[in-house]
């Protein structure tokens, strides 16, 4: 399989693309995760990964999701995004998540993509705005590779959504980047509304034939202003999820992207392992971006890099978050994670201000931990890759 979607890369991307593919994400990402990896030996902790949410403006309005638009926009500034770059790049870390609301709505992207030639964005979008000309702008840069969000087919997709057409637009987005040649990406966030229609073969196959090169599946949460709970998925769903992931991946020519399931199947956290974090649009640094609480603002540390690094707040949470367990803490016990956040005296970052009273509301429920069912990968390349780049590093004990 893994020569199959070898193949592919090789014949729909531009070969420029390609290269700078394997040696900035590929090669330049190992050697992060090493230099992770030997931070946490020494006990210090700078992120292998940093997601940044550098605007909170969207023309969608989904269910679940956490990002409240602001009038105006709050865009994460330019020069501090430098600085926050800049400081990564001084750790060995060429690899950045850039997310919104909608990324593609501050104005200034493509001129900090532009940028860092050197490093490697995904950019977690709708497509809704993927134009042929963006993703033309995307094929010169080289350095980007766009994660399209579909969260449902026609029906189901637009009310996820909160508009009219998603998923017609977002397939439209794909077809302008297939014509680019670009190394392109699908998110899904699997749900009661749409785990028939998303997770399945028949899909899969179906995006390989729209040119999409790897495929992220995720559990949905239920945060945000509307959370709708009646959406999670229940425990048999979860354990078909994860079951469907691993025979994917034995199946069909395209990367299937999990983060939160390791090579023998156990469920963890990335931000209570540390490998990433998340920046809000204001610049303060998160656990991760659905939990919108922070005590360190980037913009006001006269040294991003100590402030990453010898952050109180993050280290008490990953702590916190590994004794909690292996789950995701927002799902499984929302009144601890708001006892923990009251006792850091944890600033609201929801421009809400609502953040604590939403957990307070929330009631705890499965998320991927699930004791006594993991399923183990099945592809020796995923359980190789799991086992040495990405998963574990002792955080569990």
């Amino acid at each position: 399989m893994m020569g199959r979607i070898a193949w592919r890369f090789l014949r729909e991307t531009e070969p420029r693309l390609l290269a700078k593919f394997a040696y900035t994400f590929g090669w330049k990402g190992m050697r992060a995760v090493q230099r992770f990896e030997r931070r946490r030996a020494r006990g210090q902790s700078f992120p292998a990964f940093l997601h940044l949410s550098i605007t909170n403006a969207c023309n969608l309005s989904c269910q679940g999701c956490w990002v409240s638009p602001t009038r105006p926009p709050q865009h994460l500034d330019l020069a501090l995004a430098r600085r926050i770059i800049d400081a990564a790049r001084r750790q060995g870390s060429y690899f950045f998540g850039i997310l919104g609301g909608e990324p593609l709505l501050h104005p200034g992207l493509f001129d900090l993509l532009a940028a860092y030639p050197d490093c490697y964005f995904q950019l977690f979008t709708n497509g809704t705005l993927i134009t042929a000309e963006v993703a033309e702008r995307l094929r010169v840069l080289g350095n980007v590779t766009p994660l399209i969000s579909i969260e449902g087919l026609e029906q189901t997709g637009d009310i996820r959504r909160g508009g009219e057409g998603v998923y017609a637009a977002a397939l439209a987005g794909l077809e302008h980047c297939r014509q680019a040649r670009l190394i392109t990406g699908v998110a899904c966030s699997v749900c009661q509304s749409n785990q028939a229609e998303l997770a399945t073969e028949a899909f899969a196959r179906r995006l390989v034939d729209l040119g999409v090169h790897y495929l992220w599946y995720y559990l949905y949460r239920p945060v945000g202003p509307r959370p709708c709970p009646e959406l999670a998925l229940e425990r048999d769903q979860i354990v078909a999820l994860r079951r469907f992931l691993v025979e994917l991946r034995l199946r069909v020519p395209i990367l299937v992207v999990d983060a939160y399931w390791d090579h023998e199947g156990r469920a963890l956290c990335p931000a209570a392992v540390g490998i990433s974090h998340h920046i809000n649009p204001w610049g303060s640094v998160e656990p991760c971006p659905i939990i919108q609480f922070a005590k360190d603002s980037l913009a006001e540390a006269p040294d991003i890099g100590a402030a990453l690094t010898e952050s109180a707040f993050l280290r008490a949470f990953r702590e916190f978050a590994c004794e909690a367990g292996r789950g995701c803490i927002v799902m499984t016990d929302p009144g601890r994670l708001k006892a923990f956040l009251e006792a850091q005296q944890a600033r609201d970052c929801t421009g809400r201000g609502t953040g604590l009273a939403e957990l307070s509301a929330s009631c705890g429920r499965l998320s991927h931990h699930i004791p006594g069912v993991e399923i183990p990968e099945r592809h020796w390349a995923y359980r190789f890759g799991k086992k040495h780049w990405f998963f574990g590093f002792g955080a569990y004990g």
